[in-house]
């Protein structure tokens, strides 16, 4: 069998599929690995560094793709229902009955999804692998999203124009800076240990009851409310459920209080399937003090606040508010080693003795949580449970603009 691995083509992003290391460990199963010319230079690997760990390094996207029977990349191909201007279809260009396993941002681009099934595609959405203990290593949204929460608060050092430690000199005192965490995911639990381990004092804030106890392990303060509601709000995969209006409306009056103390604030709650929270509005963005900071993870589902625009450093009310598109894509040399080690580990188990086939479980809890088309079909649940029309978050457009 032959694995493909092509450039990334879709914009702001710098990431690979693959590296030196994962290419030896397919070929030592067995597998022919294909790769684009080009497609590791943003990431920092050579097509030498490809070829001399056992790739064989193809010209252009049609090579690879017409001849992989699996095809791991990064983004979601470019496609119907997912085009990218001046790029062509690379879903036109795969082989029939091919594997896919790459972020196809599932609950969006309906149309992608049946041009895949269309060609008797097997794709495997990477965001949707289950949160179980064998699937640790697998887990591409934990891995991208360490990364993005601590480029989170180096992009927020490199625009905040003060220190973030308390330093003591002769000519007085610095005041150590104060940074407001919003969400405590993985992405916001770095960014936590970041700031913590740059001197600033750190303060968090989550709906899962569970994050308080995470949050103050890290040497952060935690700021919630702490009410019934509160102690229910967290889904059985370990995610934040949406909270009722009466519970936003008490939070937004304690972050309220809160932001004004605060000189950076980072902000990365998301909700799976749905546009972000608002949790940082317009008149909490005036109330901060001028030269302030905000860092918005959520931006490309909407954002947490609904200043930030995606793609652009903007200033607000004296508030420089970061939205840069693909956080972890700014650390891609580290983000592509983290992600291709999470495919090696996703592919590996579904591929046979000696590399000349597949032998997929479809009982496997990580299969039936990751497959979403297969055999001529789109054959995942939430996926099809959800309509086009509320697949798509409220700053759709502006990303399609970008694209």
């Amino acid at each position: 069998m032959k694995i493909g691995i092509v450039r990334e083509r879709r914009p702001n992003e710098n990431r690979v599929a693959a590296t030196p290391d994962t290419i030896k460990k397919f070929v030592g199963l067995g597998l022919e690995v294909h790769v684009e010319t080009g497609a590791g230079t943003r990431a920092g690997i050579t097509d030498t560094g490809f070829a001399n760990a056992g790739a064989t390094v193809e010209s252009g996207p049609a090579e690879v793709l017409g001849q992989a029977d699996i095809v791991l990349k990064v983004q979601k191909p470019i496609g119907p229902g997912a085009p990218v201007k001046g790029e062509a279809d690379e879903v036109a260009m795969m082989k029939d009955g091919a594997t896919l396993a790459c972020l196809m941002e599932p609950y969006r681009d309906r149309g992608l999804f049946e041009a895949l099934a269309a060609r008797n595609i097997s794709c495997y959405a990477m965001e949707l692998v289950p949160r179980i203990s064998r699937a640790q290593s697998m887990d591409v949204l934990s891995s991208q999203s360490n990364l993005a929460g601590y480029k989170a608060v180096i992009e927020a050092g490199a625009a905040f124009g003060r220190a973030f430690p308390m330093m003591m000199t002769a000519a007085g005192t610095v005041p150590p800076a104060k940074c407001l965490v919003m969400g405590a995911g993985v992405a916001g639990l770095q960014a936590i240990a970041t700031a913590r381990r740059l001197g600033a004092v750190v303060s968090a804030t989550d709906v899962r009851p569970a994050a308080k106890e995470q949050v103050e392990s890290l040497g952060a303060s935690f700021v919630a409310v702490e009410d019934e509601e509160f102690k229910q709000a967290e889904t059985a995969g370990g995610y934040a459920k949406e909270m009722s209006p009466a519970y936003r409306e008490k939070q937004a009056a304690l972050i309220a209080e809160t932001i004004p103390k605060q000189d950076i604030v980072i902000c990365t709650a998301l909700i799976p399937g749905r546009p972000a929270p608002v949790l940082v509005s317009a008149d909490m963005v005036k109330a901060m003090k001028p030269g302030s900071v905000i860092v918005d993870l959520a931006v490309e589902q909407g954002g947490n606040c609904p200043l930030s625009k995606l793609g652009e450093v903007v200033e607000e009310h004296g508030v420089m508010i970061i939205g840069h598109a693909n956080m972890p894509s700014r650390v891609a040399i580290d983000a592509s080693a983290l992600y291709a080690k999470n495919l090696l580990n996703f592919v590996s188990p579904l591929i046979a003795e000696g590399g000349t086939s597949l032998s997929v479980d479809m009982e496997d809890e990580i299969v039936k949580g990751t497959l979403v088309t297969n055999a001529g079909e789109i054959v995942h649940d939430s996926v099809l449970a959800i309509p086009e029309s509320a697949s798509k978050p409220k700053r759709a457009a502006a990303k399609a603009a970008a694209d």
